[in-house]
């Protein structure tokens, strides 16, 4: 590999069996499981479960999923669904019929039911190994007995008091504050949650007493879930087909629409036309990763939708011939001003990768959307509700508009990369509307730029979001200077963007190789 000294860690390398999460408690979780005699999918609902208790602004129960898992020695990626619906009676006109023209991050209406308990438990029925008690054990354990807040958990908890306040929950407060850094946090009442969830499945999640005070707090706020509603989920989760494309030599596996990975592969078909240079942080190449990003997310925002509701043109968007047209629009010289029409070519969460002795590979995405979901918290469950359905269009006739049972478009999008039909890389990287330039930018530092998996998770970032570009601290100012010249305006972030785990498989050695995001509080292990 390229001899390239981002600052930051080294790789690890295993032998055996790796995982990689945002938090350390969650990684060794995983390992304890494999090394208990649980699977990669085991491992990754464990580690999950953990994530859920230990960075509770980021992910939980009360939010969604999507995994991919490729069974070893199968030559098949398989795909779950794991995001939740609107309740039966939320709809543009029934808002219309209260008065309200639209909604908040932060209001009951962006709380679709969560879909994730759903496919945790698909998932384990169908490929894991080992009994809900043992999964969920470690997290219980935390969220009773105690964790360390981490300090990137801090930060984060520090700038959404105020959503937490306007929840009208103290649970994540200490005397109205955020915890500080070295602090030491409980849940007792996600413990019960989760232990009642061991004992009997899923349905304990989305009937009885617990969806019962989810949805008295959702309606308390002006919510229109029913108990009706959550019990539908229970049965949320389902199996589909991946979607995949060509990418340096590779396929790359995504999960199709509602989910995003489609923008991600939008994104590599793009980029694989060009030749990459010697430099990673070539100020060309962001211009022209940031001009791509550009026309595929406003593709993403023109079709991508709930598949169940509307015709989502998954084979046009992924044509080589469509994505050379984007390509053509790309100038070297200067920025698009204007992006013509969709669909021309003239035109918090977390992630967990893990790979078992026995070869199964498992990329595992779990989120609540924003920083601490919609701030709505059920205090006697101890479970944070998702934002999810802030994602929905109020535009009627809209692909993506809201609609009763729909499922909104999604963010979060775990990845499979094989070559020959072997798996070589399960990664993954958060942050929201970030994901899929994230996805694209760090895979091509690895196959195309020849940097190992923690070298590609440290390299700066950058991102076009509301008609700006942000960049990280690491651009340097050259660079920046070239991206001003060809009309980009810039804005530097105060928040890194977005957090990546990467597990690579190099199967002619006999090792793992994996990356944690320096952007996070975690780290990958393996035996």
């Amino acid at each position: 590999m390229r001899d390239f000294h981002a600052p930051g860690r080294s790789p690890v390398y295993a032998l055996n069996a790796m995982a990689a999460t945002s938090m350390p408690q969650a990684t060794l979780a995983a390992v304890e499981i494999m090394k208990a005699g649980g699977n990669a999918l085991d491992a990754a609902i464990a580690a999950a479960a953990v994530l859920g208790v230990v960075e509770p602004q980021s992910t939980g129960i009360g939010g969604d999923c999507f995994c991919l898992y490729m069974p070893a020695g199968s030559g098949r990626v398989v795909a779950i669904n794991g995001s939740g619906r609107t309740p039966a009676g939320l709809s543009l006109d029934a808002l219309a019929a209260r008065g309200e023209a639209g909604y908040e991050a932060t209001s009951p209406h962006a709380v679709t039911v969560p879909g994730a308990v759903s496919a945790w438990e698909k998932l384990s029925k169908a490929y894991g190994r080992m009994s809900w008690d043992a999964l969920l054990r470690p997290a219980i354990d935390h969220a009773e007995k105690g964790y360390v807040v981490a300090p990137r958990v801090a930060a984060d908890w520090h700038r959404d008091v105020a959503k937490l306040k306007s929840g009208g929950s103290d649970l994540f407060l200490k005397e109205g504050a955020a915890p500080k850094a070295g602090s030491v946090m409980r849940n007792p009442a996600l413990a019960s949650t989760l232990r009642a969830i061991a004992r009997d499945g899923a349905k304990a999640f989305y009937t009885g007493p617990i969806a019962a005070d989810m949805v008295a707090v959702l309606r308390a706020k002006g919510g229109f879930h029913t108990e009706e509603d959550f019990a539908a989920g229970l049965d949320a989760a389902e199996f589909v087909e991946p979607i995949s494309a060509r990418f340096a030599d590779h396929d790359v596996f995504e999960c199709p629409p509602n989910g995003s990975g489609i923008v991600a592969l939008m994104l590599m078909g793009i980029m694989d036309g060009y030749a990459p240079s010697d430099d990673p942080l070539d100020p060309l190449r962001m211009h022209r990763h940031l001009e791509a990003a550009r026309l595929v997310y406003r593709d993403r925002d023109a079709f991508l939708a709930d598949p169940a509701h509307v015709d989502v043109p998954v084979r046009q968007l992924l044509d080589t011939s469509y994505l050379s047209g984007l390509r053509d629009l790309i100038s070297d010289e200067h920025a698009l001003r204007t992006l013509p029409a969709a669909g021309s070519p003239h035109k918090d969460t977390v992630y967990i990768a893990v790979v078992d002795a026995d070869g199964n590979v498992c990329s595992f995405i779990n989120s609540i959307f924003q920083s601490f979901g919609s701030g709505i918290v059920s205090d006697r469950t101890g479970v944070v509700l998702h934002n999810r359905g802030f994602s929905f269009s109020l535009q009627r006739g809209h692909p993506n508009q809201l609609a009763p049972n729909k499922r909104p478009m999604h963010t979060i999008i775990p990845a499979i990369a094989t070559r020959q039909g072997r798996p070589r890389f399960a990664f993954g990287v958060m942050g929201g509307h970030f994901q899929p330039m994230g996805q694209s930018w760090t895979l091509a530092n690895i196959l195309q730029y020849g940097l190992d998996p923690q070298a590609a998770l440290d390299l700066p970032r950058v991102f076009p979001l509301m008609g700006r570009v942000e960049v990280e601290r690491g651009v340097s100012p050259e660079a920046r200077a070239f991206l001003r010249d060809r009309g980009h305006e810039l804005v530097e972030v105060e928040v890194p963007h977005g957090g990546g785990q990467i597990i690579e498989i190099d199967a002619a050695n006999g090792v793992l190789i994996g990356g944690s995001d320096p952007r996070k509080d975690g780290c990958a292990l393996g035996y």
